[in-house]
This record gives C-alpha cells, sequence and structure tokens, in this order.
C-alpha cells in the first residue's frame, strides 16, 4: 500500500468505527506457554486492555478474529467487554467482512492489527491496515501504518491512543464508564 502523509493517516483514523485485532502475535508476543497438563496460555498486556477501553468509551466497536481456539483468548475478550470474537476462524477477511454486515460499518471505516501472513487479505480490504512492529516483512508492506511496539507490548495501546484522540470522550475520566471491571 501507498504510504500515507501524516494528515492522511490521521484523517483514516478519524473515520474509524471497528478495530479489529489478531490476536498471536497482536495482542499476545505471539508466544505460546503450555502447562503440566498441556492447557494453553498466553500473556496479554494491561495496557493494551485500557487502550481497548478507552476507544469502545468512544463508541468504537473492537472485534477479535483468531484461528486459534484458546480458552484465554475468550477470557480475556470477557474481561475487556469485547463483544465480537471469531475463533477457529479459517478466513480472517469472510469474518471480517461478515461483521461490517451486521454492523453497518464501510471496510473504509475498519483498522485491522496484523503481524502475519493469514492477515494480509484482512488488511488489504481495510481503510486502516496496521502492522505491529514485529510483524512479518509482507504485513508491514500492506500496513499504511506500522506501530513502533511489538505484538504484546503496547501495540495495540498505541493504536487505540492514536484512533482516540479524534473522539470528544477520549479522556481517561471516562475511561471505566460501563466497564466490565470492579471498582474495589
Amino acid at each position: 500500500m501507498a504510504a500515507l502523509s501524516q494528515a492522511e493517516f490521521e484523517a483514516r483514523l478519524a473515520e474509524v468505527r471497528l478495530l479489529a485485532l489478531d490476536v498471536d502475535g497482536v495482542l499476545t508476543d505471539g508466544g505460546l506457554y503450555y502447562t503440566e497438563t498441556g492447557e494453553e496460555l498466553k500473556k496479554f498486556n494491561v495496557k493494551d486492555g485500557l487502550g481497548i477501553q478507552r476507544v469502545m468509551n468512544c463508541g468504537v466497536e473492537v472485534a477479535i478474529f483468531s484461528a486459534g481456539s484458546s480458552p484465554a483468548t475468550l477470557h480475556r475478550a470477557k474481561r475487556l467487554g469485547i463483544n465480537h470474537v471469531y475463533i477457529r476462524v479459517p478466513d480472517k477477511l469472510v469474518a471480517l467482512n461478515q461483521l461490517c454486515e451486521t454492523l453497518n460499518v464501510s471496510p473504509d471505516q475498519v483498522a485491522y492489527m496484523g503481524d502475519d501472513l493469514v492477515d494480509i487479505p484482512a488488511m488489504n480490504s481495510v481503510g486502516v491496515p496496521i502492522a505491529v512492529a514485529d510483524a512479518m516483512p509482507e504485513n508491514q508492506a500492506v500496513a499504511v501504518y506500522v506501530t513502533q511496539k511489538s505484538g504484546g507490548q503496547g501495540a495495540v495501546r498505541e493504536i487505540c491512543d492514536l484512533i482516540a484522540k479524534h473522539y470528544p470522550l477520549s479522556s481517561t475520566t471516562h475511561l471505566y464508564a460501563g466497564s466490565p471491571y470492579q471498582s474495589i
């Protein structure tokens, strides 16, 4: 994809109504941990979660797409209040197009964050394709923005903060409004 000027990139971000996220390598560092009983564990970044809450409170829909089926992904999505979770997805582009139709969102209003080859068709179909810093070179080549942070290391937060600054309710005072997190 052709490089965008900063003004063009900011204009596209201002139109984002759906943030679509890959899991392994974007929301996580791509590493898989296994317990002695074979249970799969993943490490998610708390700062990414707060960024997701921030854009959701601005009215941006958030969706997760994964070819895997880890229960950890479902738990993380539930904890963050993400309603659009697609696991065991053989073709992320098909699932993304179906969600866009359901939400009445144009692909031009979608930011998709990916890191590996299976994400490229979806990245090529949206207005704001984003690759994480440690994404495959092919993903970086189709992205209009490559994050400074790596997957699972705050890359999602970086993008959420860029999107949220285009919304009037993006201050941290509204961060927990409607959040499923419990105050103690």
